[in-house]
């Protein structure tokens, strides 16, 4: 057995990365071992943690061989082509830069051609107008329009305030007596609203530890034996990213990987079943049809906040392109400056403010495609884990439930691609190398015998290696233990060795034996996969 230093995360990786780009990325253990002159150890160990670090696969020989397959270019999980990197970051920047002219342009624009506005009609009113404050006898107040005593000031703070909707002029008080009448809580703030109009809504991203958290109490609720079709099952991802999530958690978590007889590859982790509580009991978390993804909206906003930012800026386009012949003839208005900055400005800032929406609406647009396309697979996969798990053999699946099933779940509430079943079916036929049948009328049904064996396979291994019976067991040491403690839990440990010798090797087996049987009799019968189910319908 190697010793800790063989096995430090700090062994180098360049001699295993070397090898493995003149092995064309694909190579077992002794192929690396040849390369380098590492120990087996070392070899196994550095491959292990490169399928966590780099985009890899495992592969099995027909006689149990493990070959470790990564991808052209030994890429990083997190690796994105320099275009990718490009057009994020000139997005970021392009957002940062428009929200900030956002904060001053929308608002400011259009209280500037309100004021102009009220001034061009006055001067309109009153005869030849004679330039910006327009007839002057009656004062400033009634001719120009222009002063407006803390207009701006309300005006601004209505429309960007965290209480636009509460209107802070009428006071605290009746704010607060609206909030209470109605039980409405303070929303966000208008400027934010204006951000994801054009930007789209802030949606919360799950970090890597999230996700890894989800999947390893799946793993502890299938007892630490977990095949890529029960990640299939639980996830909705494909069969080949299935086995590429595990390989991953396995280099990750100290896991391992066992070859059946039949060649089902499974993952164990006996680590992960150790609880300082006791047994382990996980509940099995929901399966991927119960979790289909909703529609990624547009801005997130309602209607109404839409219809107030359109017609704001719609407002301030109009009022640009037409200012050259209603504002600046009536209010004397001429001048470079003043085109520049009555005309070019707003008239671009408005029809980039328009034009990024209608854009983002095509990536949308894409995007819901896709999960459109995930639910169906996901939806499928439902009445596929039906089909085939809840009675003794696995049943044909045909073709006209699946598409009734997939358009009663979606009951406009999700989006599902009702046309691409056949096409998800075929795929899925084509990962677990499924049968296809046809009846008279050559109507197609699906059966997935390969779903089935690999989920009992793995049930069996449950069974038999029955890790959710791992315990801590006594303590033996505590770093907080005075001299009495630890002597009295030296001769614990000391009588509890011999008791051990005193029962005899035979016993010991024996009570193996029971405690397998009995993981074994804690799981339904490898003829009864129903239970993996979790589905209440």
């Amino acid at each position: 057995m190697a010793d800790a230093g063989v096995l430090s995360p700090t062994l180098d990786p360049a001699p295993v990365l070397r090898a493995l780009r003149r092995l064309d990325g694909r190579a077992t253990v002794a192929d690396i071992t040849a390369a380098t002159g590492l120990e087996r150890a070392q070899a196994e160990e550095t491959l292990r943690r490169l399928l966590e670090d780099r985009r890899g696969h495992l592969e099995v020989g027909e006689r149990g061989d493990l070959v470790y397959r990564f991808e052209k270019g030994l890429l990083s999980r997190e690796a994105t082509s320099l275009w990718t990197r490009v057009k994020k970051g000139a997005w970021a920047a392009f957002k940062v830069g428009f929200k900030v002219w956002i904060v001053g342009m929308l608002v400011l624009y259009t209280i500037v051609f309100v004021a102009l506005l009220i001034a061009a009609l006055f001067a309109n009113r009153d005869g030849d107008g004679g330039g910006l404050g327009g007839g002057r006898e009656g004062g400033g107040s009634r001719g120009g329009g222009m002063r407006l005593p803390m207009g701006d000031f309300w005006l601004w703070y209505w429309l960007w305030g965290p209480r636009w909707r509460g209107r802070p002029y009428y006071g605290e008080g009746y704010g607060e007596r609206r909030r209470g009448v109605r039980g409405r809580k303070d929303g966000p703030p208008f400027y934010k609203k204006v951000f994801a109009f054009v930007f789209g809504p802030d949606e919360p991203v799950r970090s890597k530890e999230a996700k890894d958290r989800d999947l390893l109490r799946f793993v502890r609720s299938r007892q630490g034996v977990v095949s890529a079709t029960d990640l299939v099952q639980h996830s909705g991802m494909e069969l080949h990213e299935a086995d590429e999530e595990l390989a991953r958690l396995m280099a990750v978590h100290e896991g391992d990987v066992k070859v059946t007889d039949d060649g089902t590859l499974l993952y164990v982790f006996p680590d992960l079943m150790v609880s300082a509580h006791g047994t382990v009991r996980e509940r099995d978390p929901a399966p991927a049809w119960r979790r289909l993804e909703p529609s990624r909206p547009l801005t997130g906003n309602t209607a109404g906040t839409n219809a107030l930012i359109v017609a704001m800026n719609g407002f301030n386009l109009v009022a640009a392109a037409t200012a050259p012949w209603f504002i600046f003839p009536r209010l004397g208005i001429s001048g470079l400056a003043a085109e520049i900055a009555l005309i070019w400005v707003p008239v671009a800032f408005s029809s980039v403010f328009f034009a990024v929406p209608g854009l983002r609406w095509l990536g949308v647009t894409r995007e819901n495609a896709r999960r459109a396309a995930r639910n169906v697979r996901k939806a499928v996969l439902g009445l596929v884990s039906k089909f085939t798990l809840s009675g003794k053999e696995p049943e044909a699946l045909p073709l006209p439930e699946a598409e009734t099933h997939v358009a009663a779940v979606s009951k406009g509430k999700v989006p599902l691609a009702k046309d691409a079943v056949l096409p998800t079916l075929d795929r899925l036929v084509a990962e677990f190398d499924g049968e296809v049948e046809a009846d008279e009328a050559g109507t197609p049904s699906f059966r997935f015998p390969l779903f089935r064996r690999q989920m009992e396979v793995a049930h069996r291994e449950r069974g038999a290696l029955a890790l959710q019976g791992r315990t801590v067991g006594d303590i033996v040491y505590a770093s907080d233990d005075d001299d009495a403690t630890a002597g009295r839990r030296e001769l614990e440990a000391f009588d509890r060795e011999l008791e051990a010798l005193g029962s005899g090797g035979a016993d010991s087996v024996e009570a193996g034996l029971s405690s397998a049987d009995a993981g074994r009799r804690a799981l339904p019968p490898a003829d009864d996969l129903s239970a993996y189910l979790n589905d209440p319908d």
